[in-house]
């Protein structure tokens, strides 16, 4: 009876560890709908840029109009706040359910980890597309944002690390086909965020 009494109190001491050092309200079902979302995105972003009178050229010699960058920015802008939305109401409700604080150390560390390589990233690439080199920003964006998720890892569920990986790998083998940027964006952020997605919500949502 000791022994098992021990072996409660030490699993309950590596519960209250883990929740102190890692944010577990993060939820599964919002990476799932946010790779819908990107989904959703790329065909309108496919849309605006082949099916667009203001472009013009193959795949490979794509001439883009400031008309069409316009639009384009108008979709990502839309994935990126239905995204932001979407994990947040699903977040604020796990938090609940588990009568647990959304806003606590664990969470501030967690976003401005996650932060840190994303705003760099967002700088950068504006810098890009005022120049107009738009060849790279797919992969670039793919980068840092797995960039963001392994660093913001050590702060939620080990899945996130191995997320930010696939994009970062994604990310690189992208920049040898610049041409499929678009394709290589809705892996990354579409395919990539439903398969992550689905995982943690069957492996930690499901209770």
């Amino acid at each position: 009876m000791k022994n098992e009494k021990y072996l409660s109190d030490i699993s309950e001491i590596k519960n209250m560890m883990n929740k102190s050092s890692r944010f577990i309200s993060l939820s599964g079902l919002s990476g799932i709908l946010a790779g819908v979302y990107a989904l959703i995105g790329a065909w309108f972003a496919y849309r605006t840029i082949y099916f667009d009178n203001a472009t013009m050229g193959s795949y490979q010699t794509l001439v883009i109009s400031y008309e069409a960058v316009v639009k384009l920015f108008i979709i990502a802008a839309s994935v990126i706040i239905l995204s932001i939305i979407t994990g947040l109401v699903l977040s604020v409700r796990k938090a609940n359910k588990a009568n647990e604080k959304l806003w606590n150390p664990t969470s501030k560390r967690l976003l401005i980890n996650f932060l840190i390589p994303l705003a760099t990233g967002g700088f950068f690439i504006l810098f890009l597309i005022e120049k107009e080199m738009l060849s790279i920003i797919a992969p670039l964006m793919l980068i840092f944002y797995g960039l963001a998720c392994l660093n913001a890892s050590k702060y939620t569920f080990g899945d996130v690390r191995y997320l930010g990986i696939t994009l970062i790998l994604l990310g690189l083998v992208s920049t040898w086909f610049l041409g499929y940027g678009l394709l290589f964006w809705a892996l990354g952020f579409g395919v990539c965020h439903i398969v992550y997605g689905s995982l943690m919500y069957f492996k930690y949502d499901r209770n």
